[in-house]
């Protein structure tokens, strides 16, 4: 058996060995975690706060990289090229005293399986999880699947009892509206314990003196609360008062008047997330068009022509003010299959949109609802105001319906949408993994937020043919191929790549995650 061994990156030592005094770091941004179930919502703020409670197998650092968490080693097994072997840490306990084990392994992947879980499509390859022994855990694939620790890293471990004894087995039904207990509650074996829970209010969170990397990071933190200030300018009052310490959502306009302020700082980086639009092209008919008896996003030609109306550099320089990276393809460029040619592909071209809807039978334009969020991305209502405008100039009348992300979602998963903004990142740091949720036909494993309606039974074929590719360079033209269809059919327009503007006291040691998470036991207080 080959097994392959990590060490926590050089920056995480860097950071260790510059550690101080260790206090209280009161942390907002826009929107709160949608839920502390942790296979309810793939979702980037609730598996941010989920990060400091609960851990998986493997992680990524703040530098991107990854490294060992609850397991130390993992490889490919000689035997059987079907089989991932994972090594467990010795000694973890949960936040209650109880042991981690491989028991609670197998318990939480295959949680993850259930249809309720959002995390589904990470382990649609999955045939079986066995525990060999008390830590050693194998997961089986259907055919050998090259990437399956990358799958893993926002993958949480529960503890098996905590769960039986509190009705937690099951996850929760988010879409659905269902409330349960592991939705406010949570047991993990994490740097940080829940200390208390008001949703949209404050969370609460201390040091776990327990900790099994207590003495490997630097742990300066010993307690975090964390507030959702969804108002912009409200959240960078709180900053530039000393009221909270770090925020994770800077808006752009007021970035020159955070990073000119004594004892503040801006840290930018890209981000590993693209901003795009989605359109139901499958239905019949739309519910929220003035079109009866026809769906005009059916037609290629109009799609095209909605994705030529906008004007992505406008974008950049009024709304984002120029933070931001205009898009072409659904990937970010951190992305194994990401192509320079199709994300520089997008053009505006306002005659030649107006020609393709003329083409289509829409010459006269039509009217649709576009859903948006209004706390999840940055500018994210403003983005959708100002395609509003460019849409008009071919005759497609928007009306905006913007709302808090905790209702904005589900009208996604639940195809209750025509017309939506999504931002989609990528923790897998591959193409698989935009193709299993966003191409791939809405069904039982694969696809729970294409809400697109979009479905092509070969496509699927290929797209689940990925896992189990290991010819590499072979895998990679069939991602090309892949991303060739999504890119013809015009399946969503792409916006923008995100930029990460992160404001703190200026004593906040840390860089910025690509992913965009803030993983505390990393960070210093100078």
């Amino acid at each position: 058996m080959k097994l392959k061994h990590l060490l926590v990156a050089a920056s995480a030592t860097a950071l260790m060995a510059s550690a101080v005094s260790a206090e209280t770091i009161r942390w907002a941004r826009a929107g709160d975690a949608l839920t502390l179930d942790p296979h309810a919502q793939n979702e980037g703020p609730t598996s941010a706060l989920a990060h400091q409670i609960m851990e998986p197998l493997v992680m990524r650092d703040m530098t991107g990289a990854m490294v060992p968490a609850l397991a130390t080693e993992w490889g490919p097994s000689e035997a059987n090229p079907n089989v991932w072997v994972f090594k467990l840490r010795e000694g973890v306990t949960f936040h209650d005293g109880s042991e981690f084990d491989s028991e609670d392994v197998v318990f939480s992947l295959n949680r993850a399986m259930t249809p309720d879980s959002d995390y589904k499509e990470l382990l649609a390859s999955v045939k079986e999880v066995r525990a060999t022994d008390k830590y050693t855990v194998e997961i089986e694939t259907n055919g050998p699947n090259p990437i399956m620790p990358n799958n893993l890293t926002n993958m949480f471990m529960m503890d098996k009892t905590w769960a039986e004894a509190n009705g937690a087995v099951k996850v929760q039904d988010y879409e659905g509206g269902e409330d349960t207990f592991a939705a406010k509650n949570a047991m993990g074996t994490g740097p940080y314990m829940l200390v208390s829970r008001e949703p949209d209010v404050k969370t609460v969170m201390k040091i776990n003196e327990n900790y099994w990397g207590k003495d490997e990071f630097p742990m300066a933190v010993t307690e975090i609360v964390y507030t959702p200030i969804q108002n912009a300018a409200t959240r960078v009052a709180a900053l530039l008062s000393g009221e909270v310490d770090f925020i994770q959502d800077v808006p752009v306009q007021d970035l020159e008047r955070v990073a000119g302020s004594d004892g503040l700082d801006v840290r930018t980086a890209p981000q590993n997330r693209v901003i795009f639009f989605g359109m139901n092209q499958g239905d019949a008919d739309l519910k929220n068009d003035n079109v009866d008896g026809k769906n005009p996003l059916a037609d290629v030609r109009v799609r095209q022509a909605m994705s030529k109306a906008i004007n992505r550099d406008a974008i950049k320089q009024v709304v984002m003010r120029g933070q931001s990276a205009p898009a072409g393809m659904i990937s970010p460029p951190f992305v194994n299959g990401w192509n320079a040619e199709m994300d520089g592909s997008s053009s505006t071209d306002i005659e030649g949109a107006k020609a393709l809807m003329a083409e289509a039978g829409y010459g006269d334009g039509f009217s649709i609802q576009l859903d948006c969020p209004n706390d999840r991305y940055i500018n994210d209502e403003a983005i959708c105001q100002a395609a509003v405008g460019m849409l008009a100039q071919i005759g497609v009348t928007v009306n905006l319906d913007a709302k808090p992300k905790a209702q904005h979602f589900p009208l996604i998963n639940n195809l209750e949408t025509d017309f939506y903004m999504l931002g989609w990142g990528v923790p897998t740091y591959d193409s698989e993994y935009i193709f299993n949720f966003l191409a791939h036909t809405k069904g039982e494993k694969y696809g729970s937020w294409n809400g697109t309606r979009f479905g092509n039974a070969d496509l699927d074929a290929k797209i689940v043919a990925l896992a189990s590719e290991t010819n590499l360079p072979k895998r990679n033209e069939m991602i090309n191929e892949i991303w060739q269809v999504v890119q013809d059919e015009q399946l969503y327009i792409p916006i923008h790549h995100q930029v990460l503007n992160w404001g703190m006291n200026s004593k906040v040691g840390t860089i910025v995650a690509p992913d965009d998470t803030a993983k505390f036991k990393y960070f210093t207080l100078n």
